[in-house]
């Protein structure tokens, strides 16, 4: 930051609006802090040396009288608004109750026992309801906004939106291999291959990192519909000249919090945006299962679907914005909304690519839709149906990015500077919603953005709660547990988790970076076990633990700039970002993702042949691998037996339990 000649930094109107903090400015220092000086320690040498003390705000505006506040315009109460998000919740919670109660009479119908009609809808689920769930489930807040937000940043652009086409890849990639070994085996969980193999506690620590990843899914869905403001302190920002440019402060930290949707078109509170979406979420999910979750989902993607695009021509034509194919690839207002990719960051284009391609394989969420479908055939329609639809919901939000770009706004009523001045891209599909359509559709368009973070929350909420139950409750602690008392424990967890996820949301922000975290994870860790697992033979607990262990060290040694974890290892093309922060743009977690898979492999044959060719007697087998082969040889020719009886099974295998 640039310094002028008393070692002030000298700042431009738009760096004071990215601060945190409720800015004053003064032209007389002395004076102010005179004044401060009763309240606080703060003392005129601490504020020459640097030391910006925090001030309580409400204490110290009604003592200056020379006080100017560079905050942002208050809103009324948008009650229209509101109106329309009340009917939107009813309307969903109604779904979900009426789900449940079919869920109740599917139960009565169905062989299978309660669990499976409460976490995989009796295996029988239908197959638009099935295309509608799956589609929902990935077409989340995060998928909307995110897109957006790159598109619109310009030292992104539309390259790096990268969300819609691996999602093409994750669908093709799980119908075509990862569906037909997960539905011939009827498992009713992903960890239930781990537990099989490799037995309980092995696969408890597996089920670890995923847990945790929905937990923070939760966390991460929620803050799309707000953020928590900063407040309780202040920045003291000395002026020199009446026009307060430029403007003069000592460094401190700045970074403006991004409002979310809710508190951008409707100005409500964080706190009921938050409580009141998790509270509908949880509800219809403890209710009916994967009934309620799959029959809202329904209603949200329809939703979501004829929102965004009723509201996307009333963008492109507003008068404040030029025709995006002129700023595609000219400055106009900023850089091209295309943005480009520098030869430097091919290495962590490549990787953001395939975390978002591969790591979704690894979410329970997904493979819950594929064991409800009524069988394989189905499973793999609803794939290859799902990343159609994730391609065209969107081409919405592009285009909401591209016009945001194509905005002067300072011909707005949001004024100058522009959002990503301020700090506030992140926001910036409903700020575009708000100053860039009419009311009536800003409301319209909030409705998409609930409706999109309802459809992920659920998702992990039932995603969690089935491994705890099924995998943790079921198998290791109450082995002789009713259906009774198994119905019980999965709405417990639904709540549980909620509220787990729910709180994170009301600590500081930048907490939900772990979000990220849990998705790397589940690339660099989980991804390579369950590849593993389902297509090794060889593959045992020997391998997994040293698989694992070694993922999750090199992970953590690769660093982590989001939460400020500096790398220890730095791998090629390693280099400070723009703040500084020491970043890898070599595709490292697509490098710890192929170590840990090879060491699994390599690893587990090792010690086959160690304990086959009785180099190690069998009582050092801690994993028991010579049994679990035999059991697993036995499972397999029951299997082929079964498919020798019913030859139309082979190509149509049929799960249903109804």
């Amino acid at each position: 930051m640039p310094q002028d000649t008393n070692g002030y930094s000298v700042l431009s109107k738009s760096t004071v609006f990215q601060m945190r903090c409720p800015v004053v400015i003064t032209k007389d220092p002395v004076a102010l802090v005179a004044r401060v000086g009763v309240l606080t320690p703060l003392s005129w040498s601490n504020f020459q040396s640097g030391s910006c003390t925090n001030i309580p705000w409400d204490s110290f505006i009604p003592q200056l009288s020379t006080v100017k506040a560079a905050t942002e315009p208050t809103m009324a109460l948008n009650v229209p608004g509101l109106v329309v998000m009340a009917l939107f919740y009813v309307l969903i919670l109604a779904t979900g109750i009426w789900a449940s109660m079919r869920s109740k009479k599917e139960e009565k119908k169905c062989k299978g026992d309660g669990m499976e009609i409460t976490l995989l809808a009796g295996r029988n689920i239908n197959l638009l309801v099935g295309i509608f769930t799956l589609t929902a489930t990935w077409v989340g807040g995060g998928f909307i906004l995110g897109i957006a937000e790159a598109v619109y940043n310009p030292t992104l652009g539309l390259v790096w939106a990268l969300m819609p086409v691996p999602y093409v890849l994750t669908f093709f990639l799980g119908g075509f291999f990862f569906a037909k070994p997960m539905r011939e085996n009827k498992y009713l969980t992903m960890m239930d291959p781990f537990q099989i193999k490799y037995g309980n506690v092995l696969s408890s620590a597996l089920i670890f990192p995923a847990l945790v990843a929905d937990v923070l899914w939760v966390a991460r869905t929620l803050v799309s519909l707000g953020k928590r403001p900063h407040t309780g302190s202040v920045v003291v920002v000395v002026v020199a000249v009446e026009d307060l440019a430029p403007w003069r402060q000592r460094r401190c930290d700045s970074g403006l919090a991004h409002r979310g949707t809710m508190s951008v078109i409707l100005d409500l509170s964080y706190v009921y945006s938050i409580i009141i979406s998790s509270v509908v979420a949880i509800v219809y999910t403890l209710l009916g299962g994967l009934y309620s979750v799959a029959y809202t989902d329904v209603i949200q993607l329809i939703l979501i679907f004829v929102s965004l695009y009723v509201c996307v021509p009333f963008m492109m034509t507003n008068p404040n914005s030029v025709d995006i194919t002129l700023t595609a690839f000219n400055e106009t207002f900023q850089a091209p909304w295309v943005g480009k990719l520098e030869a430097q960051d091919a290495g962590k284009w490549i990787d953001d690519f395939m975390v978002l391609a591969l790591g979704g394989l690894a979410y329970q969420a997904f493979y819950q839709r594929i064991l409800a479908a009524s069988s394989y055939t189905q499973a793999q329609v609803t794939c290859f149906a799902s990343s159609a639809f994730c391609l065209v919901l969107g081409i919405p939000s592009i285009l909401i990015g591209a016009v945001a770009a194509s905005t002067d706004w300072n011909t707005t009523s949001y004024g100058s500077p522009s959002p990503y001045e301020r700090g506030q891209a992140g926001s910036i599909l409903p700020i575009a919603l708000q100053y860039l359509t009419p009311a009536y559709i800003s409301i319209i368009g909030i409705g998409a953005v609930a409706a999109a973070v309802m459809s992920s929350m659920d998702s992990a909420l039932l995603s969690s709660a089935s491994m705890f139950s099924s995998n943790i409750y079921k198998n290791i602690i109450r082995k002789q547990a009713s259906d009774r008392e198994m119905q019980w424990v999965i709405r417990i967890s639904v709540v549980v988790v909620g509220l787990a996820g729910t709180a994170l949301t009301f600590l500081d922000n930048s907490v939900l970076v772990f979000w990220l975290v849990g998705v790397d994870m589940s690339y660099t860790i989980m991804f390579p076990q369950l590849v593993c697992v389902l297509f090794f033979k060889v593959s045992n607990g020997y391998g997994a633990s040293v698989g694992y262990i070694l993922g999750m060290a090199l992970r953590v040694m690769s660093g982590e700039p989001l939460i400020g974890l500096p790398p220890a290892i730095h791998f090629p093309g390693c280099r400070p970002d723009s703040e500084g922060k020491m970043t890898q743009y070599f595709p490292f977690r697509t490098t710890i993702m192929l170590m840990s898979l090879v060491s699994i492999v390599l690893v587990s044959w090792l010690a086959s042949i160690i304990f086959n060719k009785g180099l190690l007697s069998e009582r050092w087998d801690v994993f028991k691998i010579n049994r679990r082969q035999a059991k697993a040889a036995e499972a397999a020719a029951a299997l082929q037996e079964q498919k020798k009886k019913d030859p139309a099974g082979v190509k149509l295998l049929d799960t249903t339990s109804c």
